[in-house]
């Protein structure tokens, strides 16, 4: 094929791939402001992408990705409300909740002239769930999906952890409760991590995680009484991007259920994906996004 890119569009080119600088800003939702990280540009050919993290993380947690990403579009990373720098709710708002004040930053945003028009959402974890939600609640504003580890275990795994998130204790005066959440916290994020994360990097993926303790099992309750079959009502392309982690076989299951899901594993990959593979998720998101 000849190259018909002249030195201007070459010049360009090298410049959108130059690693771009990620921004903090606040726009509003019904819970107060939202907090959320920004980088690239608007391109008349790439629709935005918004990511929606794990609990309890936030959209910290997708710093490479948004790197990885906004090399040639604009990429925008909401903080769910009560989790990293958002302001809480007064209650946990299940997903419905959590997509509504989702919604209201799309609007705000909109309004404010950062993010206008149709948008492509990426949802790991909890961020699958509240994709889907904030999807079927406004298609006018989302164009299509990438998901990665869809939790959809079955009825009874969901109902124990259900109860476990309802039930969990607050925190006591001797600090019981948090040491053994932190204590615990630590050797699922550092201590079992993948060993190409460097100990610095998780530390501080640890400490994201630990701000929220108060709040740690709010997103989840809204994840284990989600009603799965809402699933089959994202009529909107998607893909499944499935390393092989302990989600795999209950995320694909899911993904089955959804009327316009492809899918595309990455065996070699297991946890901690967004920093030891970042470049990889987006390649897999662009390829799709793009053809969309």
């Amino acid at each position: 094929m000849l190259d018909r890119t002249s030195p201007k569009d070459g010049a360009h080119s090298a410049a959108m791939m130059q690693s771009p600088s990620i921004h903090r800003a606040y726009t509003r939702c019904r819970h107060g402001q939202m907090h959320y990280r920004i980088a690239g540009q608007a391109q008349d050919q790439r629709t935005p992408v918004v990511l929606l993290h794990q609990n309890p993380s936030s959209s910290y947690e997708y710093e490479p990705l948004i790197r990885a990403l906004a090399t040639d579009r604009l990429v925008v990373a909401l903080d769910t409300p009560g989790y990293g720098m958002s302001d809480a709710p007064p209650a946990p708002p299940g997903m419905a909740g959590y997509a509504a004040a989702f919604s209201d930053a799309l609007n705000a945003l909109a309004e404010e002239g950062v993010l206008e028009g149709p948008v492509d959402l990426y949802g790991f974890h909890t961020g699958t769930l509240l994709s889907c939600e904030l999807a079927i609640a406004r298609p006018d504003r989302v164009r299509a999906l990438g998901l990665t580890g869809i939790p959809m275990f079955d009825e009874a795994a969901i109902a124990q952890r259900l109860a476990s998130a309802e039930s969990f204790p607050k925190p006591d005066e001797d600090g019981a409760v948090i040491g053994d959440l932190l204590s615990k916290l630590w050797t699922y994020v550092v201590t079992s991590r993948d060993k190409a994360v460097p100990l610095d990097k998780a530390a501080l993926n640890f400490a994201d995680k630990a701000r929220v303790l108060d709040r740690f099992t709010w997103a989840y309750r809204g994840v284990w009484s989600w009603d799965f079959s809402r699933l089959e009502q994202v009529t909107q392309p998607a893909l499944l991007i499935q390393p092989a982690e302990d989600l795999h076989s209950v995320s694909l299951e899911a993904a089955a259920r959804m009327p316009s899901c492809r899918v595309v594993e990455l065996p070699d990959l297991d946890r901690d994906i967004f920093d030891i593979a970042p470049e990889r998720i987006a390649h897999e998101l662009r390829n799709f996004l793009d053809r969309v």
